[in-house]
């Protein structure tokens, strides 16, 4: 069977997987009162639960992580109950699901903040691309307010609650979301961090947030059941780097001594965050790069197709596959793959905000509980 190499089991540390097909990370800005989910949350992510692993939405560890309207947190007890349903009903159906847990930086704007102050970051560089305001309107983005130094150990504690509330929630583990611009990654790289301090200048002290929180959230939820996105190369938001290669081969030899269960990487070739179609042929490859760095399991997403995520497999560059726009517009996407059934195509124009359309009305069989 052409197909047969998605279908083998796979252990992320101590979450078992039956298939390599995961559901990526997907912002859906579709959160209700007080970024909590809702029943309709719950009733997106129970259709996508023959996903080997689901891995939920970037969701806000703090109000101050907010980047976007009507996406969810992770930080108030309603919040905590409404991923509850969402959890229950992956379960019930025999799915496994990871929350994504994420600080958006200087991805944001003063309307999302508690305090209407401006965006925070570790330096005041602001990004290239525009911001939303609370009330989906895109404007000019926001010069951030650099984080003081005395402020970061509140942050990295911010992640390690935030894991805590996830197990609370039901989740079977967390991913940190260092890649895509988020303020992780903002504290990598030189064409965000300007700093002077213990956070800035080399490469050991630019990783120094990120391996302290992964410190933080080994210790309070077990480096079996943490992950870490990374996006080596990636341009999103005006990111960049004077020496990527140098740095993400030093963060994720760092991350591979600390034996979390997965790392997930972006790769270069794709488009971020589904903008566009568009592939970059020449770009290097990231698995191939960071493969012998990582001592565990590679997740790779990057506008996969079917037969070139099988093609990657058969390398043994990755251990499973990410896959995203395929997800959103096929909730039954491993059944649709194991019987060589057409896909759907997703509609761009529904993927952030708005109600059911384009969130849950994709045809597909229903899940048998």
């Amino acid at each position: 069977m052409f197909h047969e190499t998605l279908f083998r089991p796979l252990g992320l540390g101590a979450i078992q997987l039956p298939n390599r097909i995961v559901m990526a990370p997907l912002t859906r800005m579709r959160a209700g009162a007080g970024n909590a989910p809702t029943a309709l949350n719950a009733d997106y992510y129970a259709q996508r639960c023959s996903a080997g692993l689901i891995i939920s939405e970037g969701t806000a560890i703090s109000p101050q992580a907010q980047g976007y309207p009507n996406a969810p947190g992770i930080y108030t007890a309603e919040q905590i109950a409404g991923w509850r349903t969402v959890t229950d009903g992956v379960h019930i159906r025999g799915g496994r699901i990871v929350m994504q847990i994420a600080h958006n930086g200087r991805n944001s704007h003063s309307s999302l903040m508690p305090d209407g102050s401006p965006p925070v970051a570790p330096s005041a560089i602001p990004p290239t691309i525009p911001a939303l305001t609370k009330d989906f309107r895109q404007v000019l983005a926001e010069i951030p307010r650099p984080l003081e130094t005395s402020e970061i150990a509140a942050i990295v504690g911010t992640f390690r609650q935030a894991a805590l509330n996830a197990l609370e929630a039901g989740f079977d583990g967390v991913e940190l979301q260092g890649a895509n611009s988020h303020l992780i990654e903002q504290f990598l790289e030189t064409g965000t961090n300007e700093r002077t301090d213990a956070y800035g200048g080399s490469r050991e002290n630019r990783a120094r947030f990120l391996l302290e929180i992964v410190d933080e959230v080994s210790a309070a939820v077990g480096a079996d059941r943490l992950g870490v996105r990374l996006s080596p190369f990636g341009q999103y938001g005006g990111i960049h780097d004077t020496n990527p290669l140098e740095l993400f081969s030093f963060v994720v030899t760092e991350l591979s001594k600390r034996r979390i269960a997965w790392l997930h990487l972006i790769e270069a070739r794709g488009s971020e965050i589904g903008l566009t179609d568009e592939l970059h042929e020449d770009a290097r490859n990231n698995a191939a790069l960071f493969r012998s760095a990582f001592d565990g399991a590679l997740l790779s997403a990057a506008a996969y197709t079917p037969e070139s995520a099988v093609e990657a497999l058969d390398r043994e560059q990755v251990d499973a596959i990410a896959f995203g726009r395929l997800f959103i517009a096929n909730p039954d996407l491993v059944e649709r793959i194991r019987e060589n059934r057409p896909l759907n195509r997703p509609d761009r124009t529904t993927f952030y905000g708005g109600g059911a359309h384009g969130y849950t009305d994709y045809e597909a069989r229903e899940t048998a509980i």
